[in-house]
Parts: C-alpha cells; structure tokens; sequence
C-alpha cells in the first residue's frame, strides 16, 4: 500500500458535482492499493496514519497525531499512487490491484482507521471519478509505503 497523507485546514471529495464526504481541520490520505497487500499492511499503514505526529503542539512543535489535535481524516482510494513510468511516456497501472482485490483492502482499511482512531473517517468511493479540493496546511505531506518502511 501507498499513502500520500497531507495535513489540511479542509478537504473534501465530489462526485457528479455532489459533495460525498467533506472535513474540516485533519488529514486527507490517498490510498493506493496493490495486489500483494494484505491484512498485516492494512494494520501497519492505518497504525502509523493514526499515531503520525504532524500537528502543532501548544508550543508549535509538530507533536501531536490526528487524534490528539481532535482533526478528521478523508481517505480518498487512488491506484495511480502505483503508476510506472519506467518506459515511455505513458504510465502504465499493472502493479495497481484489480478492483476485486482492491475494494475489499480498501473498505477493510477503511474500517481499521476508523477503529485506530476511535471514530469514523470519511471517505471517497472507489473508482469513481472524483474531483478532491484541499487547503493543504503547511504544507505537510508525508509518503508512506508499506514496502519501504521508512
């Protein structure tokens, strides 16, 4: 799995000009899923997306996780994360899992969230085609992947 995580003031996702899910101050994930992901990534990614300390403290130190700075989360799917660009100029999307694998990560990562955090976590909807407006705050973004453990 792959994360894009950014810290925003607001975050929403539309679809067919109709707003699916919206946030105020928190993180927007966009979650790319492959197909050797299993369970034990699901719980390391939403694990480290809940304890990750990017919000300001009373001091202004960037101490405090999602949870502890009361903010949302919006988890919008996004298989490009796993785009190639090795040959050519026109990405290819092999390594992205086919939607029958990809939508059962998707929701059980979706629910995991949701339990690490204690509350519920918006989201976007799988394979629609979605427009995402964010006011990223910082900006702080983070990459995370469950291969390269960094």
């Amino acid at each position: 799995m792959r994360a894009v995580i950014q810290r925003v003031a607001q975050a929403s996702v539309t679809i067919n000009g109709q707003v699916k899910s919206a946030i105020a101050q928190g993180l927007l994930v966009l979650l790319g899923i492959e197909e050797r992901d299993t369970p034990e990534d699901i719980a390391w990614l939403s694990g480290k997306i809940a304890r990750l300390r990017i919000f300001n403290d009373t001091r202004g130190v960037m101490n405090l996780s999602v949870l502890e700075a009361g903010g949302e989360v919006l988890v919008v799917s996004q298989f490009t994360l796993f785009a190639s660009t090795k040959k050519g100029n026109r990405p290819s999307y092999s390594a992205a899992a086919r939607p029958e694998i990809a939508i059962p990560l998707y929701e059980a990562f979706l629910a995991r969230l949701a339990l690490d955090l204690g509350r519920p976590v918006a989201s976007g909807e799988f394979g629609a085609d979605m427009k995402v407006a964010l006011v990223n705050d910082g900006p702080v973004t983070i990459l995370m992947d469950t291969r390269n453990k960094e």
